[in-house]
Parts: structure tokens; sequence; C-alpha cells
């Protein structure tokens, strides 16, 4: 499993799991005086208010990001509501919760966006991990 660091400021925690992570900039353009890419830590969790900081994370187009209410439990996955995006020269994101089977059985639960690799040079499959734009991926 790869690197997942926790960020808190008492309501909401912040989740961030750097495999899944397509470095898009959204997080950083959206949202810079929380999000700074490049300074550590890169995210300052007290430098805007909990709902701004919940809708820019929503905007995290590979489910790098994602934050849960730490006074409200997890909603149980919902596989009914999901929406399908093939983005231009990069990955399919599947907008949801879903659970994912792994070639090996492992399931995996993903809330929210999960980007999945299109171009075939991720070396984090079935996920995309930003391989598309190195590689001059058109699709």
């Amino acid at each position: 499993m790869g690197v997942k660091r926790k960020y808190t400021n008492g309501e909401v925690t912040v989740v961030w799991e750097a495999e899944k992570c397509v470095h898009s900039g959204i997080c950083a353009k959206g949202l810079p005086q929380v999000f700074r890419p490049r300074l550590r830590p890169w995210v300052r969790i007290d430098s805007a208010d909990t709902d701004t900081i919940i809708n820019q994370v929503k905007q995290c187009p590979s489910g790098a990001l994602s934050f849960y209410l730490n006074n409200k439990p997890k909603d149980p996955i919902n596989k009914v509501d999901v929406k399908v995006e093939v983005m231009a020269n990069g990955p399919l994101l599947v907008h949801g919760n879903l659970e994912v089977t792994n070639i090996d059985g492992t399931k995996e639960e993903k809330r929210k966006t999960t980007a999945f690799c299109r171009c075939g040079h991720s070396n984090n499959k079935p996920f995309c991990d930003g391989s598309h734009s190195r590689n001059g991926f058109v699709g």
C-alpha cells in the first residue's frame, strides 16, 4: 500500500493517497493557501474553512484527495449512483462509490472519483498514475 497522509482541523480530515495522485494541480490552483505542493507539509488545513476545503477536495479528478467529517460515521457504499467520464488524452474517471475487485481477488472500496488507466503505461494498474502525460497518450 502506498503513502497515505491525513490532515485534520478537528471538523474534517483530508486524506491524501500519493499513489492515486495524477498531479493535475487542481487542488493547488483552486485553493493555493491550503494545497501547496512545493512546501512541507504540503496541506495547510487551517488556512481555509471546512466547507471550502471539502468543496475543493471534491474536485480532485483522481480520488487521491478524499475527506471525512470527524463527527459523522462514513456513509456505506452505494453502488448505484455512478457516472463515467472519459478524459481527453487521459484516464477514465468513475465518479461515485464502488468496489474494485483486483486481479488477485482482493477488493478495494473507492469513494468519490477513481481514475482508471487508459494508456496502458501506469505502474499502478488498473489505476492512473499520470503516465499518459509522459508517454504522449492520445485517446
